[in-house]
């Protein structure tokens, strides 16, 4: 199983693909490698049960494991939890539009949070109930589902944009997403204007696009 594309499919794109797609983030203020040194320092978010659960279900299906370990072995939902705590990628400011979420007054939940409750409450509204609780493949369909809807034009405010660009984020720049997924040469050789890319080809852990972090 592929990585999900930016097109509403999951398996049209591998993640090798994906990479020269643009979807990765650049590194910028409050960079992915500081959260993931502060991840392993033992700092912890204050997500709920099911936030840590949906968490667990999006960026399992966002990069299973293939050929190379997926999402939930080099933790990625941790990262995303930590993420959403410090507001990373724009989500230091609440959902707009009909993404809003309502907060109790003097909340100590995060607002970040609030970009993956939103995309929760969506998720449960189309499967007519908890979407964590269904089957890999129900779960497989409704979020290639909404996939599609979000990445239709104009709709460039919907929370999952968001979600989906930190669980790539956090999944290339883990020590096994940036050297066994991705190609690393500490020094890299020769320049060759023309190389062929196969479906085994893997891009370099350098290939980053210019979009801010922090």
């Amino acid at each position: 199983m592929a990585a999900m594309a930016s097109t509403g499919t999951i398996g049209s794109m591998d993640r090798r693909q994906l990479l020269g797609a643009g979807l990765l983030l650049a590194l910028g203020v409050g960079t992915p490698l500081q959260l993931w040194r502060r991840h392993a320092e033992g700092e912890s978010d204050i997500a709920d049960v099911g936030q840590r659960a949906l968490a667990e279900r999006l960026s399992d299906l966002v990069v299973p494991a293939t050929d190379t370990p997926g999402a939930l072995a080099v933790k990625v939902p941790d990262w995303l939890l930590l993420a959403l705590s410090h507001g990373q990628a724009g989500t230091a400011a609440q959902p707009t539009g009909p993404y809003v979420l309502a907060r109790p007054v003097g909340s100590a939940v995060p607002v970040g949070l609030a970009w993956l409750d939103a995309v929760g409450r969506q998720l449960n509204a189309m499967a007519k109930g908890d979407f964590v609780s269904l089957a890999a493949k129900a779960q497989h369909d409704l979020l290639s589902a909404l996939d599609a809807e979000a990445f239709k034009p104009g709709n460039d405010a919907h929370p999952w944009h968001k979600i989906k660009d930190l669980i790539l984020t956090g999944y290339y720049t883990s020590e096994i997403g940036g050297s066994q997924e991705l190609r690393y040469e500490l020094v890299p050789g020769r320049w060759e204007p023309d190389i062929p890319i196969t479906l085994q080809t893997r891009a370099f852990s350098s290939d980053w696009t210019a979009v801010d972090f922090g």
